[in-house]
């Protein structure tokens, strides 16, 4: 929470910092975002709008990746050659592409090649989380093989099978250890959800584009974007260390 505290007060002295900055010559225009004009409250509303989507959106993506990445890392950890070699084949092809560029091309392409409609929410959510899979594959497939092989032939010897072994003796220990890491993916797609403003998003950064668009102040408009990010992401931040402290995952407490 202290550092949560620490970066709310950096965000707004660079805000303050900033706006001294037009004592100048410059002709600044922060009343488009002024909290005290009702001008810059109309404005200010339209933004935060956006918050709604980008949150729904990034938290979407991240649990459907999160799930596809688990049953990606599985074939990984088989002793069966083949096994492995769909993972790897998976993992290598999503990592290699563009989020941009699959985001664009689910939107695009799956009318076309799939037949599937989609709407810019669906296909924000599928490129993010298939992009984002190939990534919680590797970071599961870490964490499970950092078990030590005792525990699984522990629960072997108890006639515990495949699937009970890993539901309750690997994977509950697999997901402290890797908490740290997930938890970084999920700021990693808050950040990346604003690529989806380009197919027509209304997230904040959509929003902010469209409103530049009118106003014509990229600068103040752009600056309380950063600032609505750095909140968000510093408070999400915040939530997952305070839940690596609750289920043990940080082993300096």
């Amino acid at each position: 929470m202290k550092q949560l505290g620490n970066g709310i007060k950096l965000s707004i002295l660079c805000l303050i910092t900033v706006t001294l900055a037009g004592c100048g010559d410059v002709n600044w225009g922060w009343y488009v975002v002024s909290p005290f004009k009702s001008a810059g409250q109309t404005n200010l509303q339209f933004l935060i709008g956006g918050l709604w989507n980008t949150l729904l959106l990034s938290f979407t993506a991240i649990v459907i990746s999160i799930v596809a990445g688990l049953l990606v890392a599985l074939p990984g950890l088989s002793s069966k050659k083949h096994w492995r070699m769909v993972n790897r084949v998976y993992v290598e092809i999503v990592r290699a592409i563009p989020i941009l560029v699959l985001i664009l091309w689910v939107y695009y392409g799956l009318p076309i090649v799939a037949g599937i409609e989609v709407n810019v929410f669906w296909a924000g959510v599928i490129a993010l989380a298939l992009s984002d899979s190939a990534f919680q594959a590797e970071i599961f497939r870490a964490g499970i093989q950092s078990i030590d092989k005792g525990q699984k032939e522990a629960a072997l010897s108890i006639n515990l099978g495949y699937p009970d072994t890993m539901r309750f003796v690997i994977l509950p220990q697999a997901i402290r250890r890797v908490l740290p890491a997930l938890g970084n993916q999920l700021v990693y797609m808050l950040k990346m959800s604003s690529l989806v403003s380009i197919i027509g998003m209304q997230e904040l950064t959509r929003r902010a584009n469209e409103l530049v668009v009118i106003e014509y102040r990229p600068l103040e408009i752009y600056t309380v974007l950063v600032i609505e990010y750095l909140a968000l992401i510093l408070i999400v931040s915040a939530g997952v260390r305070r839940l690596e402290r609750r289920l043990g995952a940080d082993q300096s407490t």
